[in-house]
């Protein structure tokens, strides 16, 4: 989800990506030289191309971008983009451990992929602790992000697949000497995927270890997360990425949604990136053209937008670790309210959940506010601590 302690503005941008970063040259990736064959017959997590990583590696560090084979919502054969990052010099014996990390809502076009960007680094929360503490870090740029296609935003199945397939990914380059154990970090579309990936971990990557998941400000009550921000600027932008995104991969009209006379500005609003100051000054401009009211009906109440919201809300299957969430106070796009509901529904399915409450801290700021706590949280799960709870008794 989009950051907004100044809304769509220079203030949240600047905060947000660390830089103000600009499009990187490197376009997104066309397969044009992958055959399908190739993809087809690579096995989940197998990496197909290798580049180094645009704009480099953090000081003693190592990091590539790849494409590697991914499972799409139909099951089929796909390929995704990432990168995978890891401190130089020798591993200790038994291998690094894997922190896989989540990105925010970039955008839902294949231009909008984080691995395009001159500074990927300064985009991820507590890179730099990992790197300090040994871990290697794999970032997905999800499915149709930097490769062809659309990307199916807050999708859980599909963010699930491609997040615990960068990790397999980073099992196979060989320098990284990636372990088989890892945990999961991302914040607000990323913690979405974070938690999705802690569901699907054993079945759809039994081979790999999850130690545990750690969310900032994530995206869970998808319906409730609507109706608390749709009419707000932010709230505008983000309904419109995902109206676009499941009209396409699903295959149903805007017609039936969006009010006659708005689908132009609906459409530029929803093709925007999110990962540059430029980027925000046109999508501010953009979504000031776009009508507060643009929307027919509530998608909340009708179909099949009700069920898509419902089917990718997470928490109906175990969290599969333990978990840590991280929420700012001030945050008015993922509401400190429903975040605590959702907490509070994972402590009654019975799992280990360390909330929290960041004072005074918007959206754009959770990932970066709480990274420090969320490392240390991971680290102490890689050593086999006990796992922290404040669940009500």
């Amino acid at each position: 989800m989009l950051g907004a302690r100044c809304g769509l503005s220079i203030c949240a941008a600047a905060a947000f990506f660390m830089s103000g970063l600009a499009a990187s040259s490197a376009g997104p990736i066309t397969l044009g030289d992958v055959s399908e064959s190739e993809i087809r017959n690579a096995k989940p997590g197998e990496i197909i191309r290798v580049w180094p990583q645009v704009g480099g590696a953090p000081q003693n560090a190592k990091a590539y971008r790849i494409l590697y084979r991914s499972t799409g919502l139909n099951g089929e054969p796909i390929a995704v983009s990432g990168a995978i990052i890891f401190p130089e010099g020798k591993a200790p014996r038994g291998g690094r451990p894997v922190i896989a990390w989540a990105h925010p809502t970039t955008g839902v076009v294949n231009r909008c992929a984080p691995t395009l960007l001159p500074d990927l680094s300064g985009t991820i929360a507590g890179l730099g602790e990992m790197l300090d503490r040994g871990y290697v870090i794999a970032a997905t740029d999800y499915p149709g992000l930097g490769t062809p296609g659309m990307h199916p935003y807050l999708i859980g199945a599909s963010e699930g697949h491609s997040v615990l397939d960068s990790v397999r990914a980073a099992r196979e380059l060989p320098d990284a000497k990636a372990q088989r154990r890892f945990a999961v970090w991302g914040h607000s579309q990323g913690g979405q995927a974070a938690l999705f990936t802690g569901e699907l971990a054993a079945e759809y990557a039994p081979e790999l270890e999850l130690v545990g998941v750690a969310a900032a400000a994530p995206a869970t009550n998808l319906a409730q997360l609507f109706d608390a921000d749709h009419t707000s600027a932010a709230g505008k932008t983000l309904t419109a990425m995902a109206l676009l995104s499941w009209s396409k991969v699903f295959d149903i009209p805007l017609d039936s949604i969006l009010k006659p006379g708005t689908h132009r500005a609906f459409e530029r609003v929803a093709r925007n990136c999110i990962q540059s100051i430029a980027d925000l000054l046109k999508l501010e401009q953009d979504t000031n053209q776009l009508e507060t009211h643009f929307l027919a009906a509530n998608p909340t109440k009708v179909e099949p937008w009700a069920s898509i919201m419902a089917r990718n809300s997470p928490g109906k299957a175990p969290a599969g670790a333990p978990v840590f969430i991280a929420q700012g106070t001030a945050d008015q796009i993922v509401r400190p309210d429903i975040t605590r509901r959702f907490a509070n529904h994972l402590c009654l399915q019975g799992t280990r959940v360390h909330m929290i409450a960041l004072k005074g801290v918007s959206h754009s700021y959770a990932g970066f506010d709480s990274a420090l706590a969320a490392v240390r949280w991971m680290s102490d799960r890689f050593a086999r601590r006990p796992a922290p709870s404040n669940c009500a008794r």
